[in-house]
């Protein structure tokens, strides 16, 4: 008889993408699509970077607190920030009112708490807005399907992913409370899995794009098993998939005053069967995003190496993931979760916005 592969107890059933029918809402436990960018204001020189990111969720597969309480089929939140190498601006949004008419439009159009918007406008073209930001983005490059297919295989769970690496961008930034004309590159990720948040979901992820029109996506996943993955699309749009690198801290870290989660904040990443090395460096330090049980670095970075002794240098992101759950704060959750009202709580555990307060207001009044 023939032994089960135990990796069947986890992966699902792959299918080829299809674009546009995959940059559509799935039928899955957890998805996101993601923007990043590194911009400069043009009048000045400033240079800024971005996130932005909104998530969907099945909130009784998700053992995260608040989350996991709301009575509804899919649960929508948000993260963004800006930052230059002074300020640094974020807002997490755990409850999104979405417009009835996103996901139904032949083109990927989502509209989020009336003032957020993430829509394809053609079939190069995206157009994206939050509080900080109003950008309409160019595609110069296909899309990058992660490990040659876009279905990563992590040993316990599977995913699919894709990026849009190379975005050209142009728009306005909120900048100390006034609008700058910027521009710059972008880059987007969208990835969607069967699985919920579990112990092993730690990482350390980079996306680079390099001065000579090279891009990387590159991330080590995992606490007791381990992936790592290098995936380059270069100025040619020929594609290079790797798992022989390594990602290695260097001795500059970062301690959070509120979570007190340590971060290694430079890397060098290292392959030498596709004759990489690359040093990053992160442009602003004190960059932890907090919400709930789940904190996390995210920032722009500065790359410097060589690709077969070639120097090259460039910019990215960062994301840095190392312990998903950490214990403090779910207790503090917990015990303001007693003390309190659920809006109070919610109120001073998270930065929403007023029009999410609003509808929490209403729904509990109701």
């Amino acid at each position: 008889m023939q032994q089960k592969n135990p990796k069947d107890n986890y992966k699902e059933k792959f299918y080829p993408l299809n674009f546009p029918r995959d940059e559509q809402k799935h039928d899955h436990i957890v998805e996101w699509w993601y923007f990043n960018g590194n911009l400069k204001v043009i009048d000045t020189g400033k240079e800024i970077s971005y996130m932005d990111c909104l998530f969907a969720v099945k909130p009784e597969m998700i053992d995260i607190p608040i989350i996991n309480k709301f009575p509804i089929k899919t649960l929508f939140f948000s993260h963004y920030l800006i930052n230059n190498k002074k300020n640094f601006k974020q807002k997490t949004n755990p409850l999104c009112l979405v417009d009835k008419n996103s996901f139904s439009k032949p083109r990927l159009w989502i509209n989020y708490d009336n003032s957020c918007l993430i829509e394809k406008r053609s079939d190069d073209v995206y157009h994206i807005v939050n509080d900080y930001i109003d950008l309409e983005m160019v595609s110069k490059k296909k899309p990058l399907l992660v490990d040659h297919d876009g279905f990563i295989d992590l040993k316990t769970k599977t995913s699919y992913y894709y990026s849009l690496t190379r975005l050209e961008t142009k728009g306005i930034v909120k900048i100390n409370k006034k609008w700058e004309q910027v521009e710059g590159l972008s880059w987007m990720d969208h990835q969607w899995a069967q699985t919920p948040l579990t112990e092993e979901d730690q990482w350390t992820w980079f996306s680079i794009q390099l001065d000579n029109g090279t891009d990387i996506l590159c991330f080590e996943y995992g606490n007791k098993q381990r992936t790592c993955s290098l995936n380059i699309i270069d100025n040619n749009q020929k594609i290079y998939h790797s798992e022989l690198v390594t990602i290695t801290p260097k001795k500059k870290k970062y301690i959070s005053k509120i979570t007190k989660n340590a971060y290694d904040l430079e890397y060098h990443i290292n392959s030498p069967e596709l004759g990489l090395s690359l040093q990053t460096s992160p442009i602003k330090k004190d960059q932890e995003i907090i919400f709930g049980s789940i904190n996390y670095w995210e920032g722009g970075i500065e790359i410097k190496g060589s690709i077969k002794g070639k120097e090259i240098k460039g910019k990215g992101f960062m994301e840095l993931l190392p312990n998903p759950k950490n214990k403090k704060i779910l207790k503090a959750i917990s015990q303001e979760l007693k003390k309190n009202s659920f809006l109070k709580s919610i109120k001073e555990l998270t930065k929403l916005s007023t029009k999410s307060i609003y509808f929490i207001g209403e729904k509990i009044n109701d």
